[in-house]
């Protein structure tokens, strides 16, 4: 409580960028992150990371290298978050304070002489300090390396990044383009911040296929068969994975959500495609994990014009056929390895959808199966949310709900983990 000058008690009014917290999740509620800014020019973008973990339900703290602070006010960062920036430490050990609450600290954009100190435990910033009591504290530390491309390539800086990543360090690289290592789109660090803070690396090594997406079957040139399928599932769940470490291969058909850059991917077109993607990587791969989460084509055309059919002779008469199941194949190319499935379904009835993922997990070998409602608002194609269940082998649910695909990805992730012998129980 304040008193204004004649002495009547009031609220202590909150500063109002707290308005967004949690706005698009809740993932991070409850959590506290370290904002390490560097003196990068790139360095106005973390003003976008620290509203974006906010969203999510984050309380984020700016700590800011003396360097950076010259080349913006400090203050930015006091109206972005709400928290006080700190440039410098002095003898109120603002440092350990800070590094006891957080859950982890993301240092965004990180400089070259940023990483190199924190390799070699060099302590002089602000930024440097914090990030040596977080790793002390065996805390999560996340580093986004920004600076010219030949500094990046670096023999030093490569041997700088190979000591943080051996005392638990985890670096996200940059984008290379135009002769310079930039700091990547804001969506893909909140992610990784996210994943490596609820999960750590966990999946580090561990070989994962995910399918995402619709495929398209051609009538002619300029038209087709598909579905509404955005692949915003699948790519969330091989984000998820290569977040925390493992070494996924995104095979997908026409996606409408963005793909980070770092995922390894394969694109393809048709069902047919899409079968021989997954073989070959089967065989190339041989991953321990395998999940279907492509919507492919169940039918295409038994002719293929290749040039466009003229509409001023009327509609063609036309006959489909059936397109291969992919996942008819998968258990057969890859008997070992552990397979996730998905059943899009249209029932309003749990026990249906239940009856019915259970059904297609015992004709395909699945051992597990996600199963979500189709054509409700807010769930299933299109949507960032999805509405469903996931059952085991048994046919028992081991989880429901509706919550952003992200989560589900989690989810999915967590249960690789787990059987890989890597997580926690679930």
């Amino acid at each position: 409580m304040v008193s204004d000058p004649s002495g009547v008690f009031c609220l202590e009014a909150e500063h109002p960028s707290r308005d967004i917290f949690g706005r698009s999740a809740r993932t991070l509620l409850e959590h506290h992150i370290i904002l390490g800014v560097t003196s990068s020019i790139s360095l106005y973008r973390s003003l976008d990371l620290a509203r974006e973990l906010m969203r999510r339900g984050a309380e984020v703290y700016p700590v800011i290298s003396p360097k950076a602070a010259k080349l913006i006010s400090p203050e930015m960062w006091r109206w972005a978050t709400g928290n006080k920036p700190y440039v410098r430490f002095g003898g109120e050990l603002g440092h350990i304070a800070l590094a006891r609450r957080a859950s982890g600290m993301v240092i965004a954009p990180a400089t070259a002489n940023t990483i190199a100190k924190i390799a070699y435990g060099i302590a002089d910033t602000s930024v440097t300090l914090t990030a040596q009591v977080m790793i002390g504290m065996g805390k999560r530390v996340i580093i986004v390396p920004a600076m010219h491309e030949p500094m990046y390539r670096s023999k030093p800086l490569e041997e700088a990044l190979r000591r943080c990543a051996e005392m638990g360090v985890s670096v996200l690289p940059p984008v290379i383009e135009e002769g310079k290592a930039k700091i990547p789109n804001i969506s893909f660090i909140a992610d990784k911040v996210e994943a490596t803070i609820l999960r750590g690396e966990d999946l580090r090594g561990v070989k994962i296929l995910v399918t995402a997406g619709p495929t398209r079957e051609h009538l002619d040139p300029v038209r087709f068969l598909s579905n509404p399928s955005s692949g915003k599932m699948g790519v969330a769940i091989a984000s998820e994975a290569f977040y925390r470490g493992a070494s996924p291969i995104l095979i997908h058909g026409s996606v409408s959500v963005p793909i980070p850059p770092w995922l390894r991917t394969i694109e393809i077109t048709s069902t047919e495609e899409m079968l021989r993607a997954v073989e070959a990587s089967i065989e190339k791969e041989k991953p321990e994990s395998i999940v279907l989460a492509a919507a492919p084509v169940d039918f295409r055309f038994s002719v293929k014009e290749s040039l466009k059919i003229p509409s001023e002779k009327g509609a063609p008469e036309v006959k489909l056929e059936l397109t291969p199941k992919i996942a008819e194949y998968v258990r057969k190319k890859a008997p070992n390895s552990l397979i996730i499935g998905f059943a899009a379904e249209t029932t309003d009835s749990e026990e249906e959808l239940v009856e019915k993922a259970y059904r297609k997990l015992k004709k395909y070998g699945f051992d597990y199966v996600m199963a979500n409602y189709v054509g409700k608002p807010g769930t299933g194609f299109g949507y960032d949310t999805d509405e469903g269940l996931i059952i085991d082998s048994s046919g028992k649910i081991l989880f429901k709900g509706y919550m952003l695909k992200r989560e589900w990805a989690r989810i999915i992730v967590d249960i690789i983990a787990r059987v890989s012998g890597r997580g926690r129980e679930i």
